[in-house]
C-alpha cells in the first residue's frame, strides 16, 4: 500500500509540474500570439490608411489637374454662354480618364446635370443623384464613394475639383476603382490576409466580398461564417474582432479585425460604405499549441516512468524495512512476543527498528512479570475463595461437637437426643464440604481439548434444543430465541464437547439473567482468519466493575452459584486459541462474544 501511494505521489508530483509549465507555458504563448496579432493588425491599419491616403492624394491631384486644364477651362468658358450646348463633350470624360489612368470621371454642370462620364455615358444629360453632397467635398481631399454602374456597382476613392470660369462652375468628380489589385497592393506578413465587404443591400451577400487570394484555397472557405461578423459592424459601425471557425480543425481558424470604411459626409451622416476586414491565421499558434502538448505528454510519460522507477527504488529502501516492521508488529498482535527485525542502518529506519526490538523485549518482560503477577493473584483469590467456601461449613461442625461434648454430661436419653442431630448436622456440612473440594477438583481437571473438524452452527443447533426442552418445562418465563447463522461459517479445529458445555453455560446464564422472560440472541459470522460467536439476552446486565471481573474464579454476582461458571467458558476458549469477551450495560442485557482461530494450531501459538 505505501508503495502505491509513492508511486502515485510521484507520479502525481510529475503531473502537475508537467501540466502546470505546460499550462504556463500555453498562457505565455497565447498573450505573445494576442500581442502579435494585434501588433500585425494595427500595422496593417496603418499600411492600409497610408496606402489609401497615397492613392487619394494622387487621384486628388489628377482630378485638380483635370480641373485645371485646358480643355476642362474651354468646356467651363462654352457651357457658361448663352444656350450652351453640351453635346460636343460627350466623350471627353473617357478620353480624360484614359490619359489620367482613372477609373471614373465625370464633368458636371453646378446645377448637377452630368456633361460627361467615362464610366456611365448613358447618364449624359441626367441628373447626379449624388452631386447635392460632393461640391463640399472639393478641395477636401479624397473620400469613399459608391459608384453605380450599369450592371453593378463599385467602390471607388474619389476626389471633386472644381474649374471656376464665369458664373457656373464645372466640376471634376474623378476616383479609382478600390478593389483587388489594390488589397494585394498591401504588403502583407506571413499568416495575413485583408478582405473588402461592400455594404450593399440589406443582407450579407458573398458576392459583395472582395478577396485577393482568389486563387488560394482560403477564397474556398465559405465566406458566409463572416456574416455575423460584418452584421455587428454594419450594426454598431465600431471595429471588432471575432474569432472565425472555418471547419473542426482549429488549425484553420482565423480572428479578424473588422474596420468599417464610412463614406463622405459630417458626423453620424456619413454612411457606411464598406469593411475591412483583416484576418490572422491561427494556424502558428495552435501548432505550437499542439507542440507544446506533445511535448508535454513526452515529457511528462518520461516523468512517470522516471518516477515508477525511483519509486521502485525508494520504496525497496523505505518499505522493506518497513513491511519487517509491520510483519513484526502483526506477530506481536498474534502473541508472538520473541518477534525481531533486523536493523540495517544507522538512520532513522534502523533507529526505529532498534527501538521496535528495545520495546518487544521490554514488552516481553513485562509480560512475564505481569503473568507471575497474575498468577500469584489468581492463586490469592482462589485460596480467598476457599477458605471463605470452607469456613462457613466448618464453624457448624465446631458448635456441633462442642454441643457432644456438653452432652456427654448428661443423662444417657438427653446425649442420645443431642447425639442423632448433630450426627445429621455433621453428615450434612460433610457433603457440603465434599461438594466444595469437588466443585474445586473439577475446575483443577478441566481436561485438553481433542481436536478436530467442528461445524459450529450444528453445534450450537444442538444447545438451542437443549435449551428449548428446558423453556418447556412448567413454571419458566417466556424467554424467546433469535437465531441467526452464516450459513458459509468456516468450520473450526475444535474439541465439540468442551465447545458445547462452554456455550451451554453462557445460555444458561442468559436465561438466569432473564427472570422475567426476555430475547435470547445467538450469532456466526465469519471475520478475516476467525469464526466469531456472540450470545446475547436482554436481561438485567452487568455493572462495568462486575463486567471486570466475572472471569475470576469464584466471583459471582448471583445469591446462589460457584463462581465457575464464566471460568470454566473462559478456559475453554483459552485452550483453543480464542478470545472471550462481554459487553453489558445495566437493565439492557448482556452479550459474550466469542472468537475461535478456524486454525487451531495458530491460535494456540498466538495465545
Amino acid at each position: 500500500m505505501f508503495r502505491r501511494k509513492l508511486l502515485t505521489l510521484f507520479a502525481l508530483t510529475v503531473f502537475l509540474s508537467v501540466a502546470a509549465v505546460a499550462w504556463l507555458v500555453s498562457a505565455v504563448t497565447r498573450r505573445a500570439f494576442d500581442r502579435s496579432e494585434n501588433e500585425r493588425t494595427a500595422a496593417l491599419v496603418t499600411q492600409f490608411r497610408r496606402e489609401f491616403n497615397r492613392q487619394g492624394e494622387a487621384v486628388a491631384r489628377r482630378v485638380e489637374a483635370i480641373a485645371a486644364s485646358e480643355a476642362a477651362k474651354r468646356m467651363a468658358t462654352a457651357l457658361n454662354r448663352a444656350a450652351a450646348d453640351p453635346g460636343p463633350y460627350f466623350e471627353l470624360a473617357k478620353t480624360t480618364a484614359d490619359d489620367s489612368q482613372l477609373d471614373f470621371l465625370e464633368f458636371v454642370e453646378s446645377n448637377g446635370t452630368i456633361i460627361s462620364s467615362a464610366q456611365s455615358p448613358a447618364k449624359f444629360g441626367h441628373p447626379d443623384n449624388a452631386f447635392g453632397s460632393l461640391p463640399s467635398e472639393a478641395d477636401h481631399g479624397a473620400f469613399l464613394k459608391q459608384e453605380e454602374l450599369q450592371d453593378a456597382s463599385a467602390l471607388g476613392l474619389f476626389a471633386v475639383a472644381a474649374t471656376h470660369i464665369g458664373d457656373h462652375p464645372i466640376y471634376v468628380i474623378g476616383g479609382r476603382r478600390l478593389d483587388r489589385s489594390f488589397l494585394a497592393a498591401l504588403d502583407m506578413p506571413a499568416g495575413t490576409r485583408a478582405l473588402l465587404y461592400q455594404n450593399r443591400g440589406d443582407r450579407f451577400s458573398p458576392e459583395f466580398l472582395v478577396d485577393p487570394s482568389a486563387e488560394s484555397k482560403e477564397s474556398l472557405r465559405p465566406v458566409e461564417k463572416l456574416e455575423p461578423l460584418v452584421d455587428v459592424v454594419r450594426r454598431s459601425e465600431e471595429e471588432t474582432t471575432r474569432l472565425v471557425r472555418w471547419s473542426g480543425n482549429e488549425v484553420e481558424d482565423e480572428v479578424f479585425h473588422a474596420i468599417p470604411l464610412l463614406g463622405a459626409g459630417t458626423g453620424k451622416d456619413r454612411p457606411l460604405l464598406a469593411i475591412l476586414l483583416i484576418g490572422n491565421s491561427r494556424r502558428t499558434y495552435v501548432e505550437l499549441l499542439r507542440r507544446i502538448g506533445s511535448a508535454a505528454l513526452i515529457v511528462g510519460s518520461g516523468g512517470i516512468l522516471i518516477a515508477i522507477l525511483v519509486s521502485s527504488w525508494a520504496a525497496a529502501r523505505v518499505t522493506r524495512p518497513v513491511e519487517q516492521l509491520a510483519h513484526a508488529a502483526r506477530e506481536v498482535a498474534l502473541g508472538n512476543w520473541n518477534a525481531r527485525v533486523d536493523v540495517l542502518g544507522d538512520d532513522e529506519l534502523g533507529q526505529l527498528a532498534d527501538s521496535f526490538n528495545r520495546m518487544t523485549t521490554e514488552l516481553l518482560g513485562q509480560k512475564e512479570r505481569l503473568l507471575q503477577a497474575e498468577r500469584v493473584a489468581a492463586w490469592r483469590e482462589l485460596a480467598r475463595r476457599l477458605a471463605h467456601e470452607l469456613k462457613n461449613p466448618l464453624f457448624p461442625l465446631q458448635l456441633t461437637v462442642e454441643n457432644l461434648i456438653r452432652a456427654r454430661q448428661q443423662t444417657p436419653e438427653q446425649f442420645d437426643e443431642v447425639f442423632r442431630e448433630s450426627s445429621r448436622t455433621l453428615l450434612a456440612e460433610i457433603s457440603n464440604l465434599k461438594g466444595i473440594i469437588e466443585r474445586f477438583s473439577e475446575f483443577s481437571r478441566m481436561p485438553q481439548p481433542q481436536f478436530r473438524r467442528v461445524q459450529v452452527n450444528e453445534l450450537i443447533m444442538g444447545v438451542i434444543q437443549l435449551f428449548q426442552a428446558q423453556l418447556k418445562a412448567p413454571g419458566h418465563a417466556k424467554i424467546n430465541c433469535d437465531v441467526r447463522l452464516d450459513p458459509h461459517l468456516a468450520p473450526v479445529e475444535a474439541d465439540a464437547d468442551l465447545l458445547h458445555r462452554a456455550i451451554l453455560n453462557l445460555v444458561l446464564n442468559a436465561q438466569e439473567a432473564m427472570p422475567r422472560g426476555g430475547v435470547l440472541s445467538l450469532r456466526t459470522r465469519n471475520d478475516d482468519s476467525n469464526v466469531i460467536i456472540e450470545v446475547a439476552d436482554t436481561g438485567i446486565g452487568l455493572t462495568p466493575e462486575e463486567s471486570a471481573r466475572i472471569f475470576t474464579p469464584y466471583y459471582t454476582s448471583k445469591q446462589q452459584g460457584s463462581g465457575l461458571g464464566l471460568a470454566i467458558v473462559q478456559s475453554v476458549v483459552s485452550d483453543h486459541g480464542g478470545r472471550i469477551r462481554v459487553q453489558s450495560e445495566p437493565e439492557r442485557g448482556t452479550t459474550f462474544v466469542i472468537e475461535l482461530p478456524r486454525d487451531a494450531e495458530h491460535g494456540r501459538r498466538s495465545g
